[in-house]
């Protein structure tokens, strides 16, 4: 009777392995997670798996129904948010969402992304996202290309970011730590902390900062105010503020302008305006940059 009972338990356990290899390479049918599937001829679809063997994915999309695409095909293949899907198109992500034009908010860059920053030639910075929470950048502006000697300014810029609510309250505390290098004692720092009201393609920042210099401390913070706003399938509305005060004088440097986004390339646009009792005449100075993603899924 006993071995009758362990027969029934190997029988039992054999069909529980045959369920698991038959159901291998399936996905049960989703219609809630939005995918994005690319495959290698370039071809884009963004819809819902139906369902999916080792040999075919029944895909549903908006645009031209129902299909059927062979997983020998198949580049990639990632996951959507359904925000991104606006009257049918797919929206590109904001490469540089935990930017504005220079300064950063409190969103940081996901995991294994990265991009590349460059503006007016001279200022540049590569930053990587090692956790969801946790960005690091590396940037230079190499004066000794452009006939400054041997003088080049170099920094770093680690920053933590803390969601309290997912797409509407983020936290952050960073830093700006670098040097001047062919100067003695050219040390710089800046310490900073952000809120940020908004998601990363609307979103509104209140920032402040202490400067370090030579071997003191700044008397006064530095308070800045920026914005985002997603005008378009590529475009947005950005604007960054600060206001500085040293001793009775202030100083305030004004900016506005957009960003144009592709999927492997955002150009940032605008004007920077200075502004402040000492400043008696109306400057404008341009600002354009150039930001390439790389590493997350694009």
């Amino acid at each position: 009777m006993k071995m009758k009972t362990n027969f029934k338990w190997v029988y039992v356990f054999f069909l529980l392995l045959v369920s698991l290899f038959s159901l291998k390479g399936q996905v049960l049918s989703d219609t809630t997670q939005l995918w994005q599937i690319i495959t290698t001829d370039d071809n884009e679809y963004v819809g819902y798996i139906l369902d999916r063997t080792a040999e075919t994915i029944r895909f549903k999309t908006n645009a031209i129904g129902n299909i059927s695409i062979s997983t020998r095909l198949i580049k990639s293949i990632v996951k959507v948010e359904d925000s991104k899907l606006v009257k049918g198109e797919l929206w590109a992500d904001n490469p540089q969402a935990s930017r504005y034009f220079w300064g950063p908010n409190a969103h940081s860059l996901k995991k294994g992304e990265g991009y590349y920053q460059n503006v007016w030639v001279l200022f540049n910075q590569v930053s990587y996202g090692f956790s969801d929470q946790f960005t690091l950048g590396l940037g230079t502006v190499p004066l000794f290309l452009f006939g400054g000697g041997e003088i080049a300014p170099v920094w770093v810029t680690p920053k933590i970011s803390f969601p309290v609510k997912k797409n509407q309250v983020n936290f952050g505390v960073g830093a700006l730590a670098g040097t001047v290098l062919g100067e003695e004692s050219a040390s710089f720092r800046i310490v900073y902390g952000a809120t940020t009201f908004g998601d990363r393609d609307k979103n509104f920042n209140i920032g402040l900062g202490y400067g370090y210099a030579g071997d003191s401390w700044a008397d006064s913070p530095t308070i800045s105010l920026s914005g985002m706003i997603r005008t378009g399938k590529k475009g947005y509305f950005i604007t960054e503020n600060y206001y500085l005060s040293a001793g009775d004088e202030s100083f305030l440097l004004l900016s506005v302008g957009g960003r144009v986004v592709w999927k492997n390339l955002s150009l940032d646009y605008g004007g920077v305006i200075p502004a402040g009792s000492e400043v008696d005449t109306l400057v404008v100075v341009p600002w354009l940059g150039i930001v390439i993603p790389f590493g997350g899924k694009r």
